[in-house]
């Protein structure tokens, strides 16, 4: 079979898959897909995941075969390691197009011309399918890591294509080409920065993947600029993600907490009688909700045994504040809970969980987030009788008692 054969059916192989998530696949991205071949935009290294938590090499030069099925798989595929840690990566084409298709640029009828901010350009796949919807023209894309864009710059030439590709820290996003009227991030943030904001166009929209401390990515927002343009707007989430978390230009380090003399707070130990897998065990629309109601708060799991037979360690980003729930491997009614710092962790999370099952356990897509001219961000879900109730993403809000 010919090499061009052999990519056709890969493509159609491809397509067919992604369509299982995207239904229906708008033309227009059919079209763009189709003219966008993914493995051009790939080094000859990547790394799948293994199936088991991490991720296995593959190399064309040795495996070619092997390297373009993974290039043409629905998957997400990391493009560059440092020091062992996944720092750029292709991201899942169906998420890609889900995202294009939430951006309103996969309709036949205005999308030309449509001036389109990317952050964080990657290999340069997603401005490949932007620069078909859109002409070169109107699409600039923004990234961070210099040896990422000069590649993504190759790779976006080599299938003629040229938008402006510039380097820089994507959260300022790229001043000199604003309005836009649409911003896509290829990356995952817990606020939307005020110059996305800023450099949107009135009733223009933003699209953005969500993380928390707590949930990590997982959820997109969809947020429309006020028609005023007064820098506030609004929008919902929507339940699917997986991207990496927005990387800073330079690591920031927290202030120093001020020494009073009178220590740390003392331990405080009580039981609980909620699971620490109700809220840490994969049920993502209450990890969601978790993330977002209780802010910095993050978990791990320990079972090692050296402590209890399962403990979830539980700490927050300041690093002043800890719990621990442990199960003793017989009673699942009780936890023991140990809390210290200046929050009470165990506590906002419980109480967050009573929350997220008094407005009847709602979906990601029930959420949304409001953004105030002042700066102000505030996520809010939808109860089942279409009031909403609000939650800060400054300060652990008990949604129990709203």
């Amino acid at each position: 079979m010919s090499t061009t054969a052999v990519l056709a059916a890969h493509t159609e192989q491809f397509l067919a898959e992604v369509a299982q998530l995207v239904r229906p696949l708008p033309p227009a991205l059919d079209r763009a897909m189709r003219a966008v071949p993914r493995h051009l935009f790939l080094p000859a290294v990547i790394w799948p995941r293994d199936g088991e938590g991490g991720y296995r090499p593959c190399d064309r030069a040795t495996d070619p075969d092997d390297w373009l099925s993974a290039a043409y798989s629905d998957a997400p595929l990391v493009t560059q390691l440092t020091d062992g840690v996944p720092t750029s990566s292709a991201s899942m084409p169906s998420m890609v197009l889900r995202t294009l298709a939430l951006a309103d640029l996969d309709l036949d009828r205005e999308s030309a011309g449509r001036r389109v901010l990317e952050l964080g350009a990657g290999t340069g796949f997603n401005a490949a399918l932007l620069c078909q919807l859109c002409g070169d023209q109107a699409v600039t894309t923004v990234e961070l890591d210099p040896t990422v864009a000069a590649e993504a710059e190759r790779n976006l030439k080599a299938v003629g294509h040229a938008p402006r590709v510039v380097r820089g820290d994507a959260g300022a996003g790229w001043s000199a080409g604003a309005p836009y009227e649409r911003i896509i991030a290829t990356f995952s943030v817990d606020r939307i920065p005020a110059a996305w904001l800023e450099q949107t166009e009135p009733g223009g929209r933003i699209v953005t993947p969500w993380n928390s401390a707590w949930c990590g990515g997982y959820g997109t927002l969809v947020l429309t600029t006020t028609p005023d343009g007064g820098g506030g707007g609004e929008g919902r989430f929507h339940n699917f993600a997986s991207y990496m978390a927005m990387r800073e230009p330079a690591p920031s380090t927290p202030a120093p907490a001020d020494d009073d003399g009178s220590g740390p707070p003392p331990e405080q130990v009580t039981s609980s009688a909620l699971s620490p897998w109700a809220v840490a065990g994969g049920d993502l629309n209450a990890e969601f909700h978790v993330g977002l109601a209780v802010p910095g708060a993050y978990f791990s799991w320990d079972a090692s045994g050296e402590h209890a037979p399962t403990r979830l360690d539980v700490a927050d980003d300041t690093g002043l504040s800890w719990a621990t729930v442990d199960y003793d491997g017989q009673h699942a009614d009780r936890f023991t809970v140990t809390q210290a710092g200046p929050r009470r962790l165990w506590d906002e999370i419980a109480a967050a969980y009573a929350g997220w099952e008094n407005l009847g356990r709602p979906s990601v897509d029930r959420y949304g987030l409001t953004v105030k001219a002042a700066g102000d961000q505030t996520a809010w879900a939808e109860g089942t009788d279409g009031t909403r109730e609000w939650v800060s993403l400054d300060a652990a809000v008990d949604l129990s008692q709203s």
